[in-house]
Order: structure tokens, then sequence, then C-alpha cells
């Protein structure tokens, strides 16, 4: 040993250049059949999503009083509902509303979560406390329950369902992020670059959370499905969406009253939203079989 100190990185396990990586994991992605199912799913609501408004043959919102109820069949290839509006419109601009809801609730729940729970497990004492224990809180209520009571102070709307389930969900992210660093904060690179004189801020920022990252990206993809089927039942209970928007949970229950004779009013939108759940949890399950060290892959 020439006693030279410790650059850069060595004394940590070197990672894969990234190209490297992104080609390990589509590998192992494409020997899945579960994870490409889900990708394919995901793939195709992400289209409806994008261009799903341009294909709809009819408005999503304009009553047409000559054609309430209409069976599925013809010119209306899904029917159409007690106001007489387009079954499979509605599905076609509800994927994006869905669709781009659940992203920027978990966007939204993983960056704030993941940040509290960085601070929390770097800087530890009085700071892990508190802000463990303000996660705790809301940690204590089922999401569900806790995002009802939110948006039923705030007027119902589907920007405050987002918001209201945005705050219940934040937490898990914030104690994974907080075990991740706990675990990693005393690694031998992170040491090395203390060494080296890098500032904490840049030590985590560089080195430390791209390495906390794959677990807490995995639980995103298993919560996506869960977050739209959460803020289908907000709107479905009426916390939601509001008439006439074309959200799947609203239209379910716009159909409920009608279930045993005009099937299709409910059953679509509902045939949607399963869809795309099993989709992300799919694909969800497959990354975490791959990431999870205990799975021998």
């Amino acid at each position: 040993m020439s006693g030279r100190p410790a650059t850069a990185a060595p004394g940590h396990e070197q990672p894969a250049p990234a190209s490297a990586e992104r080609r390990r994991v589509w590998r192992a992605l494409r020997g899945n059949a579960l994870a490409m199912t889900g990708l394919l799913i995901i793939a195709f609501f992400a289209f409806l999503a994008v261009f799903g408004p341009y294909l709809a043959p009819y408005s999503p919102t304009e009553p047409d009083l000559d054609h309430i109820l209409q069976p599925p069949g013809g010119a209306h290839l899904l029917g159409t509902d007690d106001t007489g509006m387009d079954i499979l419109s509605r599905v076609l601009f509800g994927a994006r509303i869905d669709f781009l809801s659940a992203l920027l609730i978990v966007a939204v729940s993983m960056a704030l979560g993941t940040a509290i729970g960085t601070v929390a497990g770097w800087l530890g004492g009085f700071w892990d406390d508190v802000l463990m224990r303000m996660t705790d809180m809301f940690l204590a209520f089922p999401s569900l329950i806790l995002a009802m009571a939110i948006a039923a102070v705030l007027k119902p709307s589907l920007t405050n369902a987002l918001l209201a389930i945005s705050v219940t969900y934040w937490p898990v992210y914030a104690r994974l992020a907080r075990g991740q660093i706990l675990s990693l904060k005393e690694r031998e690179f992170v040491e090395a670059a203390r060494a080296v004189g890098l500032g904490g801020a840049r030590i985590v920022l560089r080195h430390v959370l791209p390495n906390a990252f794959a677990p807490v990206l995995i639980q995103a993809t298993l919560d996506m499905g869960a977050v739209l089927l959460i803020a289908a039942g907000l709107s479905f209970i009426g916390f939601g969406a509001q008439p006439p928007t074309p959200e799947w949970g609203r239209m379910v229950s716009d159909g409920r009253s009608y279930l045993q004779t005009q099937w299709w009013i409910s059953t679509f939108p509902a045939i949607a939203i399963l869809l795309l759940a099993l989709g992300f949890n799919f694909l969800g399950d497959a990354l975490r079989d791959l990431f999870d060290p205990r799975s021998g892959r």
C-alpha cells in the first residue's frame, strides 16, 4: 500500500456503469412474463393517456338525450350512460385523468417522504426523533380513512382528492428512505467521500441517495396501483372528481344504480381501473424480486 489518501471511491463496491446496469435490468425483466405483461398494460394505458382524447368519437361531457342508456354496439361501442354520454369516449378521456393523477400523487409523496426520511436518517438525534414521530402520527391511520377525512374537510374536487392522498402516502417513503440512509451513511464509500473533504449535502445527493433510490422506486411502482384505487374510491363516494368529469371512479359511481340492467355504465371503467392497477402490481413485483438480495437473482 502506498499510504496515499483515498480518492473518490475505493473502499466501496464500484457500481456497474449506468448503461450496463440498465441492460442487466432490462434482460431480467424480459425474462419475466409478469413483468412484460405489466409493462405492456402500462404502455397501453400510457398511450391512451396521451392519445385517448384524440381517439374518442364523442364529447365526454356533453349529454345526448336522444341516446340515453344505449347498450354496447352500433354507434356506441361501449354503450351510453343515463345522460346519453358515450362510455367509450369517457373511458378514453378518463385514462389521462386517472393515469396522470396516480403519477402525480406518487411523485409528490415520494419526493416529500424521501426528503424527510433522508434528513432524519442523515442528521439523526433530535431531528430524527421529531420527524419520525410526525411520520408515526400519519402512519397510525389507514390511508383511505385519513384521505377521506382530509378530503371531507376540503371542498370535494379532484385536485383536493389528489392532495389528500399525497398527504397520506409520504410517510411510507420517509420510513423507507430513512432506513436506507441509516444503512448507507457508515459505509466505506461515504467515509472515503468525507476523507476527501466533500460536504454532507454533496455526499447525500451524489453518493448516498443514488444508492438508496432503488427500493424507493420499487415502492413507488407498487403504490401506483393502490393509489389508483384510492383515488377512484374517493371519487366513487363523492370526495373526488365531480360530474361530469370523466374519471373512472366517478363513472363507476354514476352507474351503480343501473348495475343490474345497464351493467356497461360501471363495468367498463371498473375494468380499466383493474387492468391498470394489475399492470403496476405486476411490474412492481418483478422489480422487487430483481433488486431484493434475498431473491438470489
